[in-house]
């Protein structure tokens, strides 16, 4: 009887930390003035991986993202490292304004071949922020986040975004209590996240991640 060995996703992904294809981001800031935003791969495995590397949207059948990543595809030899470039390609995006896209890197262990046995290779992803910011942004987020502004509509809590800058939450509390389902807030606009409360809007804080991925200090707002 032949043998079927089968590699768990869940395992791998727990693993991901120790071993495999490491970004070396949490996300990447493209400046308008340069020609290319670069990110390391790092390969802590003792197996070879293809690389494949693409810049996509969140919008379903919308327009091809104006970004390009060299090398597209490659072959990545156990514990070694490369660096990827993104590259614009094009299009036309808000100068006053950062526009968001999604840097992919999909890993693609090899694997010998090895007689009676089939062996299912699980590819493991990693997707991270791409944030456009135009050359006539100057400063940082976390030195606007203050300017936020927060209400209540029902069980929708809303924050208003004077900002040129995507506000990306690591954590916002109400009354108290955090709000799970956030993200981020959109520059120059509104977003919205669902509360399971009713309640009044007494208080509210958040924090950001800044450029370089980590947590920033707390602000806070009354009533």
């Amino acid at each position: 009887m032949r043998k079927i060995v089968i590699v768990s996703a869940l395992l791998m992904a727990a693993t991901a930390a120790q071993a495999g294809v490491v970004v070396g981001g949490t996300r990447l800031v493209y400046n308008g003035d340069k020609k290319e935003a670069p990110i390391s791969v790092v390969n802590n495995d003792d197996i070879n991986y293809l690389l494949q590397s693409w810049v996509d949207s969140d919008e379903q059948g919308g327009e091809k993202a104006p970004f390009m990543v060299t090398p597209p595809l490659f072959r990545m030899e156990a514990h070694q490292d490369n660096t990827l470039r993104v590259v614009r390609t094009g299009g036309t995006l808000p100068e006053d304004r950062e526009s968001l896209y999604w840097l992919n890197v999909k890993a693609i262990p090899s694997a010998k071949k090895m007689e009676s046995v089939n062996s299912l290779q699980i590819a493991i992803k990693t997707r991270i922020k791409l944030i456009y910011r135009p050359h006539g942004i100057s400063g940082k987020p976390e030195e606007a986040a203050d300017k936020l502004h927060w209400r209540k509509e029902g069980n929708t809590l809303v924050v208003e975004n004077p900002t040129p800058f995507y506000m990306n939450f690591y954590s916002v509390t109400v009354n108290g209590n955090k709000v799970s389902d956030v993200n981020y807030a959109v520059p120059k606009g509104e977003s919205r996240f669902p509360l399971k409360s009713s309640a009044s809007l007494n208080s509210v804080s958040w924090k950001i991640i800044n450029d370089y991925g980590a947590v920033s200090k707390s602000w806070s707002q009354n009533g």
